[in-house]
């Protein structure tokens, strides 16, 4: 298993799990092709993944709470153009906090027990300690925010296409 000091955020990672060793938060990163653990929180790879990607935390929730209306557990677009959109289990102040890629989520199900399991993209399957109904909850709020981010992202695309075309037939 790999160790790191640092960790951004891409495409490939699918989630987050915290775990203490030595008295330190670490993070268990789940990628499509394999697991690397980081000696950071999952919260300060969020934090540094946002700013790797030009925006602040505060800034990524400020939006969140100004698109879909939620401040409470947000979900945050890490980087909305490749799709990277992670939102907690719990509270993000919570220590046993997980961040999951809405990306990578194929399926999930209720498990005795106040649990759901999730399988992900890659066919790997996990249990965590949230309800069926919180889970479901927040996969759908981010489904929302990335919807609306993407509809925002393509009017501008096609507001630019259809300013250049402009542009073209003024030089014709």
């Amino acid at each position: 298993m790999l160790i790191v000091e640092h960790l951004h955020l891409t495409r490939y990672t699918m989630g987050l799990f915290p775990f203490f060793y030595d008295k330190h938060l670490w993070t268990k990163a789940l990628e499509e092709d394999g697991e690397i653990v980081v000696k950071q929180s999952p919260m300060d790879i969020i934090e540094q993944s946002c700013l790797y990607y030009g925006a602040s935390l505060r800034g990524r929730k400020d939006g969140s709470k100004h698109i879909i209306g939620t401040s409470h557990k947000a979900p945050i677009a890490v980087e909305p153009t490749n799709e990277i959109f992670f939102f907690p289990t719990i509270s993000p102040t919570n220590p046993q906090c997980i961040w999951l890629s809405h990306l990578h989520i194929r399926h999930h199900e209720h498990v005795q027990g106040g649990k759901t399991r999730i399988t992900f993209s890659n066919g790997t399957s996990v249990e965590i300690c949230i309800s069926h109904h919180s889970f479901v909850n927040q996969l759908h709020r981010t489904a929302q925010l990335r919807t609306k981010m993407s509809e925002r992202i393509e009017a501008r695309e096609r507001k630019m296409m259809y300013l250049l075309y402009l542009r073209e037939r003024e030089w014709s």
